[in-house]
């Protein structure tokens, strides 16, 4: 395990839209490491950088058609080697966006595979026998190719699935995940993976990472777990302190049978995280979640699902909450600044590794728009970095209609100038939150966690190591008796906490960290 995890608080960074440094309207590498200062003041020593590889941009990049070629729109591979170094200098760590289980129907390995004649990538997606033979329960594409066959979507129409092979058989085209093609296609990837860390970065997140092995429909998924498990023996010989994460949001399988240092937790429908921030299916105006004030919310419908996945991989890895990602919608959908402080102060003391989405700092808002480059409804969740009130919310000295993706123009649309330096603002409170992680290892990535109170309604209170900590996002005032905060004294709150002896007094919404 990578000893710097321990204490790392990632910033994800959606490149196209973070800073435009040469006034094309899309953000660039350059103008990352012109903001690397700005990363830094936020108390994040990690990045988690979106997809930069050379692609045809129709899913933003998930579809690449060169690995070892940074995107023109970004700039070239010495910028990126630059960024590394820029990184570093400043003590942060950057994880790049590895896309292992499919490419750009425009990658010259797809381009290969789809000729008639055999040869060497042949094998590297899936294929059936014939052009009328479909693929059961799969996604697939016939009469694309002067190949006799169909191939295997991973997603969209334009996402061949690379040929990790399947955990069941049933076809005689199918082949087993330790068949020499699939094996070759495991060892391509590793090979992706040595350019980048001899370059410079620091690690991967891996999308999709569970869909690698077909028909792998087991508890364990053990034959994907053993294809990550062999990567990270490769990793732990030639790059220790490299990191992994993945897009899985299963710890079990993903940290403990698969490997992984880190497993996103990740918003689905129902689970714990999703009870949190975003418990309004089907409509945003019926939020139920825990954060939301005098909703109602349960934290016992979190715990129920995080434990188990907590106590099952904590010994293995580390689970990581996020306060958004690029494929959701920024929790300001539906939650005020104040509880998003109450959230966000949750997450970054709780344990595992967490992840800031840019703009999440200071508030950003989620927008209604047109898809752009396969975004959909998460489009709204990918625009401009709002840094302050000049042109173009100083993303970009671009005209307007050059803009990758339309600013916020709305009224009170936040940005950094106005709240740094400003107390009591989301973003200074996020700084305050993150200054207290790294100063406290009790509230760092492998400190023990254990519930001491949690009834709905009350004030859910819970131990990291030898601290006690309680949120409780509701209007009304409470008090919770438990002899576990006796003698503790708070170094730490959000809204009106008080103490007497081992009574812990919560006037509205609030959060304490007690020592």
């Amino acid at each position: 395990m990578p000893e710097w995890l321990k204490d790392a608080v990632f910033y994800e960074i959606y490149p196209q839209s973070f800073y435009d440094s040469n006034g094309d309207g899309i953000g660039d590498l350059q103008g990352i490491i012109a903001r690397l200062d700005y990363v830094k003041s936020l108390g994040c020593n990690a990045i988690w950088l979106n997809p930069i590889y050379d692609s045809p941009m129709k899913d933003a990049g998930y579809d690449v058609r060169d690995y070892k070629k940074v995107a023109a729109r970004y700039g070239t591979n010495e910028d990126a080697r630059a960024l590394f170094e820029a990184c570093h200098k400043k003590g942060i760590h950057v994880l790049m966006d590895l896309v292992p289980g499919h490419t750009s129907d425009e990658h010259p390995w797809f381009r290969a595979s789809q000729k008639a004649e055999s040869n060497a990538y042949s094998d590297r997606y899936v294929w059936t026998e014939g052009a009328f033979q479909g693929i059961a329960d799969h996604l697939y594409v016939a009469g694309a190719s002067e190949r006799d066959a169909c191939y295997m979507l991973n997603f969209f129409v334009f996402q061949p699935a690379l040929n990790y092979g399947w955990g069941k058989v049933t076809e005689p085209w199918q082949k087993r995940w330790d068949d020499p093609s699939c094996i070759a296609t495991r060892e391509a990837m590793k090979d992706i993976m040595r350019f980048w860390l001899d370059m410079g970065c620091d690690g991967f997140r891996c999308d999709m990472a569970d869909s690698l092995v077909k028909n792998d429909e087991d508890d364990d998924k053990i034959h994907v777990s053993m294809i990550w498990k062999n990567i990270r023996q490769m990793l732990d010989e030639e790059y220790p302190e490299t990191a992994l994460v993945s897009e899985w949001s299963n710890p079990r399988q993903a940290v403990t049978n698969g490997g992984f240092h880190m497993d996103f937790y990740l918003d689905h429908w129902n689970n714990g995280y999703n009870t949190l921030l975003r418990d309004y299916e089907p409509h945003p105006d019926d939020d139920r979640s825990y954060f939301r004030k005098d909703g109602g919310g349960d934290i016992n419908r979190f715990l129920d699902d995080y434990l188990p996945k907590y106590y099952s991989s904590r010994k293995d890895g580390y689970i990581s909450f996020l306060t958004c990602n690029h494929d959701t919608p920024r929790a300001t959908r539906t939650l005020s600044t104040d509880e998003l402080k109450l959230a966000y102060a949750f997450f970054l003391t709780m344990p595992g590794v967490p992840f800031i989405y840019y703009g999440d700092e200071i508030g950003m808002r989620y927008q209604k728009l047109k898809s752009k480059e396969g975004g959909y409804q998460r489009t709204g969740s990918r625009t401009p970095m709002q840094w302050d009130h000049s042109r173009n919310d100083g993303f970009s000295a671009a005209e307007k209609d050059m803009l990758y993706l339309p600013v916020d123009e709305s009224a009170g649309a936040p940005a950094v100038s106005d709240e740094v330096n400003v107390k009591g603002t989301l973003l200074e409170t996020v700084k305050e939150l993150t200054a207290l992680r790294h100063r406290y290892e009790d509230l760092q990535a492998d400190a023990l966690f254990r519930p001491l109170y949690a009834k709905k309604g009350e004030p859910f209170v819970y131990e990291r190591g030898n601290m006690v900590l309680a949120v409780y996002p509701d209007s009304e005032t409470r008090t919770v008796e438990t002899a576990e905060i006796k003698g503790k004294k708070a170094v730490y709150s959000i809204g009106q906490v008080s103490l007497d002896d081992d009574r812990l007094k919560m006037e509205g919404p609030s959060f304490v960290v007690l020592i």
